[in-house]
């Protein structure tokens, strides 16, 4: 067990400066559209190093907030709202709005072990932001919060075994974003209509629609089992194809007693209320609520080919979604909206040459969900001390950021 009777008390305040972010004008149209990452706590959702985002400012817009621009290595924590407790590192010269709070570290330690520290106290944080509504963490309480930090080789040396799980995930989340882009190539190809002239109808023509269920949330047995429960929010929250586990879990009562059924593995999940659209392919069987579509391909056509027209479809189903408050979709939205009517020898076709690469996608994702657990178990043993580092030459560790740079030695991707 490493001894961290030795680790140094200290505040937030202590690690180097904090900054609180700022939002340019949104009035005036020439601050945004830019190059320059405009960070918000909703681009930080499960990313370490954050060099894209959902808006850029320009150069007149980070001007006009020049007190909160930040640089490559800050260490971005979001302080208010729904998101609360989030950490990322700034990948490259970036603006964070106002409900973030960033640490530009000291060179006296790592950016990427203060990313981990605090990474384990989100729920520290969450508690004890004020606010009912929504909570708040200001500059000043978040600048007081103790911090134990010991020598920075060994911070060197815990970041560099923690980076070292999040860099294969990294890259397998990069090499995923590649074979769906292959995959998606070889459908477009595949269904082009210039030269074959390929009819158009509905989807259902290839796929059963399959509707879901929420058990009784008053009868305890029903929930906290081993069975998966996908929601709209288990959909949304997904950035890849294969969804393999859900917030919410359910009890082979809790089917038995409902209206939800258990889904095959590759039926293709499509949210229908609210943020109607968003959709991925269950990388096991599952069940799920009636917040969703589910989608299974009939016998003779691929799942593959479902979950790819479905992909390509969204902006029509969106459009034709229907709602006062909330947008939905409805087995009539199916019905009308159009995808080409490929023969069963081109879907064959398709599916042979894709299996491949979506073979690799899940192999890749379920690599990753082991390696992310074994971080997620690491994590609170290396900062009690539970496991021993050996503390590393320092000059042997340098911080892998998106755009690849590195930190001066300190840290290590």
């Amino acid at each position: 067990m490493a001894d961290i009777s030795s680790w140094k008390d200290i505040t937030i305040n202590d690690l180097g400066k904090v900054v609180t972010g700022k939002t340019p004008s949104t009035s005036i149209s020439e601050y945004f559209g830019g190059d320059i990452p405009f960070v918000t706590p909703t681009d930080m959702n499960d990313r370490r190093f954050i060099s894209n985002t959902e808006r850029y400012l320009t150069q007149q817009g980070v001007e006009a907030v020049k007190n909160s621009q930040i640089s490559a290595g800050t260490v971005m924590v979001s302080c208010i709202g729904s998101q609360m407790g989030k950490v990322a590192i700034a990948g490259k010269l970036c603006v964070t709005n106002q409900q973030i709070n960033s640490i530009i570290v000291s060179p006296k330690y790592s950016e990427l072990f203060v990313y981990y520290v605090l990474s384990l106290r989100e729920d520290e944080i969450r508690s004890i932001g004020s606010g009912s509504a929504v909570p708040i963490l200001n500059k000043t309480d978040f600048s007081n919060l103790p911090i134990a930090i010991p020598s920075l080789s060994e911070q060197c040396a815990i970041a560099g075994i923690l980076g070292t799980l999040d860099d294969k995930i990294e890259v397998n989340r990069r090499m995923n974003a590649t074979l769906e882009s292959m995959a998606r190539a070889v459908f477009r190809e595949t269904t082009k209509n210039e030269d074959r002239k390929w009819n158009t109808g509905s989807i259902l023509e290839f796929a059963n629609l399959l509707s879901g269920g929420t058990p009784s949330t008053s009868e305890a047995s029903y929930w906290n089992g081993n069975i998966e429960w996908v929601s709209a929010k288990d959909v949304g929250n997904i950035d890849s194809i294969f969804l393999l586990d859900t917030e919410k879990k359910i009890t082979q009562k809790g089917v038995d007693n409902s209206s939800t059924k258990l889904l095959p593995a590759k039926t293709t999940i499509v949210t229908a209320r609210g943020t109607v659209g968003a959709h991925c392919m269950l990388g096991k069987a599952m069940t799920m609520n009636q917040t969703n579509y589910g989608l299974k391909a009939k016998e003779g056509i691929g799942d593959y080919f479902v979950y790819f027209t479905l992909s390509e479809m969204v902006e029509q189903l969106k459009q034709q979604s229907y709602g006062t408050i909330f947008d939905t979709i409805t087995t009539k939205t199916f019905q009308s909206a159009q995808c080409v009517q490929l023969p069963k020898e081109a879907i064959r076709k398709f599916e042979s040459q894709v299996t491949p690469l979506m073979n690799m996608i899940l192999n890749n994702q379920e690599e990753s969900r082991t390696l992310a657990s074994l971080r997620d178990s690491l994590l609170p043993k290396l900062m009690r001390g539970e496991v021993r580092v050996r503390k590393p030459d320092l000059t042997g560790f340098s911080v892998a950021r998106d755009d690849r740079t590195s930190a001066n030695g300190k840290g290590h991707g």
